[in-house]
This record gives structure tokens, sequence and C-alpha cells, in this order.
């Protein structure tokens, strides 16, 4: 009897892109446009949350919502080019087509962006799904049937459990590989690099 292509879903900023270089430089842009200081490399070592998170440290509630839609103008002439693929990052979307299965995308940033994003780099999962963070992205991996969601931060682990996929965790963000393990991540990897040999390994034992 055939059975379903099986998903894997990965986020997106610190999983499969180094997106530091990228939103240091649109916050130090912003932080000239609006005259607002912004310590752009501390707001770099916390990326995950939504902008929102981040820009309520430097703007007033009232204001955020505004700057958040400039922010994302500007966000595509500063950003994109700037930032590369993290190490492993094709590979692992391959490892999963090769196994038979769907790569998704689910992330909080912006949704425009994070095509703009994966367009530029050449990635091409089958569908990128953003504006979703932490347990919210349970919706889309639900929606998409994802057995296994990848990122890098304990946010991303609590949407794996709210959906009941396989919490695989990486380490190239800013939560440390034990942050990810009391969270619930069920696998910790350094880096996706470490993707398509635990994919091999782990396609076997579901079978």
């Amino acid at each position: 009897m055939a059975h379903m292509a099986f998903t894997v879903g990965f986020d997106l900023d610190m999983t499969l892109i180094d997106s530091r270089p990228g939103i240091r430089a649109c916050y130090l842009a912003l932080s000239e446009r609006t005259g607002t200081y912004i310590d752009a490399d501390l707001a770099v070592t916390r990326l995950g949350p939504p902008l929102a998170e981040e820009l309520v440290n430097w703007f007033p509630a009232e204001e955020v919502a505004a700057v958040a839609d400039l922010y994302r103008a500007m966000y595509p002439t500063i950003a994109i080019e700037a930032t590369p693929a993290l190490a492993g990052a094709r590979e692992a979307i391959a490892a999963v087509r090769e196994a038979g299965g769907r790569a998704i995308v689910v992330t909080a940033k912006y949704e425009p962006n994070a095509k703009l994003h994966l367009a530029h780099l050449g990635l091409e999962p089958d569908a990128v799904i953003g504006d979703l963070w932490a347990e919210q992205k349970a919706e889309a991996l639900r929606e998409h049937g994802a057995a296994v969601y990848v990122g890098d931060h304990v946010g991303d682990v609590r949407g794996a459990r709210t959906a009941g996929a396989l919490s695989v965790a990486v380490a190239t963000g800013p939560c440390s590989p034990e942050e990810l393990r009391a969270a619930g991540a069920d696998v910790v990897l350094t880096g996706l690099s470490e993707f398509p040999g635990w994919l091999s390994d782990y396609r076997p034992a579901r079978a």
C-alpha cells in the first residue's frame, strides 16, 4: 500500500539562513531613518521571535506597528543580498526530496521577505508560510502534515511539539543545545550539515 510522502518543516532565520548580517544592516538603516538608537549587534543575538518583540525594546508601543511596516519595506533592498545560506541548508532540503518527501518553510518572518531570501539563494521549498511564531507554527505544520520540524529556537521546539511533530533542533541560533533539550527537542544537531545523515537513519527507523 502506497503511503503519503512525509513532510519536513524548516525554520528560516538561523536554521536555513544566517540572517544576522542583513538584519543588522536593516536595523542600522532603520535607526538612521527614524533617529532612534537601536543596538543592532544586540538585536541580532536574539533572532527568532516576531519583529514587534524586538522593536518594543527601542520604540514606544504605539509606534511599533508603523515602524515594523517601515522596516519590512526597507528590508528587501538592504537585507536580502547580505544574507547567506547556512552550511548544509541546500543539502538538507535535497535530502528530504531524495527521500521522497516534501520540504516546507514555516517562519515568523514576514512571508514576502522570507520568499525573497529563498529565491535569492536558490532554495526552493514546496511551500513557504510566514508570520507564525512558536505554538502558532503548529497551524501550518498540521495543515501540511509535517512529521518533523527543524528549527534553532526553543519557540521552534514548542511549535513542533504543539503540532505533534518530531522536534529536530539545530544549535546554530541563539539557543544552546542544553536550552533546546530542556525545551523538549527530540534531536539536537550542531547544524544542518548533520541533517542528511540523521534523516537517513530516521527513515529506516520509521519504516
